[in-house]
């Protein structure tokens, strides 16, 4: 619903801008693209995490099988619709107008898409980032209002290096903490899966190392300060580190982004969605750059092998498939000695 505000705020806008409220049924057309944008990002979902379920539903299993090729020809029909609706007078106002709708599907429902990405990873790669971000700005806030002297960028004449620095040792402390107490339970930390017999998710597993208390030395600066030669922590804490660091360097930019993109076209806000704050975009601004950071991050440094997702995309195959596998598989455990050449299965 938030992505569809967003697109709503920034489209509008565009309208306003290009004076283009001459062409009603444009308006329809960008509509139409978000559908196709978003068909093809939440089937992909539905494929990826529900996929034993789908194969179970004969009227689903064409959408999934077919779902990349029918959503190029969704927007291939948008396209075409497009080019044969141009009009002579009319030629670069909808090419700006094209260029507008693409852009505003990029910032929007593709950032969207990786938060619910990050969000079956584990609520607590949803939470620390989304929770760092908002840290950020009250705590940078805060010391710019009472130690702000001297300014940051000329985008933004309120913000300041004080505050710019506090609020980034704040969000680290913050992120650190924080993690600590999402890291003891399972409800954050188990990935988000979809029981296809109970059909509902489930947020139960063993958790990874990543969220298993270990003992770490303490360096030797800080044993003569803090009293501890060695520290109990989740070594996801050292991950937090780095996702609140982004936060605090990174995520404020995407914020001057938007101050910039408001000023070039003499806006206050994106739309009067919350009285005295603004649009939904005026609060999302940092959360999308944060979202992108988050997926590329957990692909990059987190995510290996999947075991369960292996598990469903070997389900769904035909028997004779899952024997070649299985004999494949065989084979390989013989070689390696973890199997014993006179077993038969």
């Amino acid at each position: 619903l938030c992505s569809l505000k967003c697109f709503h705020e920034i489209i509008t806008i565009g309208y306003r801008v290009y004076h283009s409220y001459d062409l009603p049924w444009f308006r329809s057309l960008s509509w139409y693209f978000l559908l196709c944008v978003n068909y093809f990002f939440y089937g992909e979902t539905v494929a990826d995490y529900f996929g034993t379920f789908v194969q179970r539903r004969e009227q689903l299993q064409f959408l999934i099988r077919y779902h990349r090729f029918i959503s190029f020809a969704l927007y291939l029909a948008g396209f075409c619709m497009f080019v044969l609706s141009l009009v002579k007078k009319h030629y670069r106002l909808q090419f700006y107008m094209f260029a507008w709708t693409h852009v505003t599907l990029l910032i929007t429902v593709t950032q969207s898409h990786l938060v619910i990405q990050n969000l079956f990873e584990g609520m607590i790669w949803f939470l620390v980032p989304i929770s760092s971000v908002i840290c950020n700005d009250i705590a940078a806030y805060i010391f710019g209002f009472f130690f702000g002297r001297t300014p940051l960028i000329k985008l933004s004449p309120k913000k300041t290096w004080e505050g710019f620095i506090g609020g980034g040792f704040s969000t680290v402390l913050f992120g650190f903490v924080f993690s600590y107490f999402l890291a003891q339970h399972q409800y954050f930390v188990c990935p988000v899966e979809y029981n296809s017999e109970t059909n509902r998710f489930v947020t139960e597993c063993e958790p990874s190392e990543l969220f298993q208390l270990k003992k770490y030395s303490v360096p030797l600066l800080l044993q003569a300060v803090l009293g501890w030669e060695t520290v109990n922590m989740y070594p996801f804490q050292m991950h937090s580190i780095a996702l609140s660091t982004f936060a605090s360097l990174i995520g404020p930019f995407g914020g001057f982004f938007a101050s910039g993109f408001k000023r070039a076209f003499k806006i206050k806000d994106f739309a009067d969605t919350i009285p005295g704050h603004g649009g939904i975009m005026d609060r999302f601004d940092c959360q999308y750059l944060m979202a992108t950071f988050v997926h590329v991050y957990i692909t990059s440094f987190i995510r290996g092998p999947n075991p369960s997702k292996v598990l469903k995309q070997l389900l769904v195959l035909q028997p004779e498939q899952q024997l070649n596998v299985y004999r494949t598989l065989k084979s390989h455990l013989v070689e390696k000695g973890i199997l014993q050449p006179s077993l038969r299965g």
